[in-house]
């Protein structure tokens, strides 16, 4: 099979009705279907700033992390975690998809006219990315943003004198 028939496969295994999902996401114009977390996968949800730089972070230490989506507007972006991660998350600022919690799943291989969109689709495999590593990555993104804030306000302070 090829990656997004197997990608597509996967994620609507977790649904309630995996062909009604398949059907949806045909139908639907926006090419989104409502999905439940919480039992192949969790989602962290991290605030866009952040989310791309632990993203850039990730990205240089392994060859592929797992799914992630990124809202209209890149506000937000939500990485896909082993299935429990929610439930023991307890980082300030993130928010968390778990069991009873759903989630709005574009359609893998295809653009989406807006909204929500993969940055790094699914490829059918399950690969998740790792809750450890993810967190370290926030941690060093975190850190870069506060030392590129701290340097961005000295110009400003200096350029007022």
């Amino acid at each position: 099979m090829t990656g997004a028939k197997t990608a597509i496969e996967w994620l609507a295994s977790v649904a309630p009705d995996p062909e009604a999902c398949r059907w949806e996401w045909e139908r639907n114009p926006l090419g989104v279907a409502l999905l439940p977390a919480g039992s192949a996968w969790d989602v962290l949800i991290l605030p866009g700033a952040l989310g791309y730089a632990t993203l850039d972070v990730l990205t240089r230490v392994l060859d592929r992390p797992g799914p992630v989506l990124v809202d209209f507007g890149d506000a937000r972006m939500g990485f896909f975690v082993p299935p429990g991660t929610a439930a023991r998350w307890l980082g300030t600022g993130i928010r968390t998809a778990g069991a009873g919690t759903w989630i709005v799943v574009p359609y893998p291989g295809r653009s989406s006219p807006g909204g929500v969109r993969w940055l790094v689709p699914p490829d059918g495999s399950g690969m998740l990315t790792d809750p450890a590593l993810l967190e370290l990555a926030m941690h060093e993104a975190a850190a870069g943003l506060a030392t590129e804030n701290d340097a961005y306000c000295r110009r400003i302070s200096d350029s007022d004198h």
